[in-house]
């Protein structure tokens, strides 16, 4: 089993946000402890194209055995594509299954990944998800002349409770077979098994509102001893 740590160094709307500080350690160091944790891998992989990223990853014990290209490394480059270039060069060493963890994950957890890996048991992929905090079918846009407009109209008199729950994806990591992730197999659908998290445990980083979002969690978390 691999893990694999996307971590470029070109991070714009917050600079620098894969070694930034975060409750005491650097933001990657965070899943790198959880994956080691987890128990189920056989390397920890970092993908980057950053030399201070790099060292940072070795000293909290992962391997950055290789250079991401530059054209995987720019603002358009996708998760599959820094995922193909990794089992590419793995090639027979990548084993039967890969897990993309995310370096801004402060609030994994190991168990979580070791569910993951039980899951490709029957399964192509396997995602934690959470639930959305307010029924999706009220969102609301707001118009160029400053009105409201429900997405949903039709839902405006159904009561909450009546409403069909809604998941999304928690942002932190994606267990796959290597074969699935090599054939470019869909990674949402009936083969992909969901992990459910709490939602106080899952927060995307990719904003200075969501880092501050972060850092009020971990307070929380830390003054119970619960990270």
């Amino acid at each position: 089993m691999i893990c694999l740590i996307p971590a470029r160094g070109g991070s714009k709307r917050i600079p620098r946000k894969n070694i930034k500080s975060f409750a005491g350690k650097p933001m990657i160091a965070w899943s790198i402890e959880a994956a080691r944790k987890a128990g189920v891998f056989d390397r920890i992989l970092v993908s980057t194209d950053d030399d201070e990223i790099a060292e940072t990853a070795r000293q909290a014990g992962a391997e950055v055995p290789f250079r991401r290209p530059a054209d995987l490394s720019d603002d358009h480059a996708t998760t599959a594509a820094v995922i193909a270039h990794a089992l590419d060069w793995l090639g027979a060493g990548a084993g039967d299954g890969l897990c993309c963890l995310y370096a801004t994950a402060p609030f994994v957890r190991a168990g979580d990944i070791r569910r993951g890996a039980e899951l490709l048991t029957d399964h192509d992929y396997a995602i934690p998800v959470t639930t959305f905090a307010f029924p999706i079918q009220r969102a609301v846009r707001i118009l160029p002349e400053g009105g409201l407009e429900m997405f949903d109209p039709a839902t405006y008199s159904t009561r909450s409770q009546d409403l069909e729950e809604a998941w999304h994806d928690a942002g932190q990591f994606y267990w796959g077979r290597s074969e699935a992730w090599r054939e470019g197999r869909p990674p949402f659908g009936p083969r992909t098994a969901p992990i459910r998290l709490p939602r106080w445990r899952v927060q995307d980083i990719d904003t200075p509102e969501d880092w501050t979002r972060a850092e009020l969690i971990a307070q929380a978390l830390m003054s119970r001893g619960d990270l």
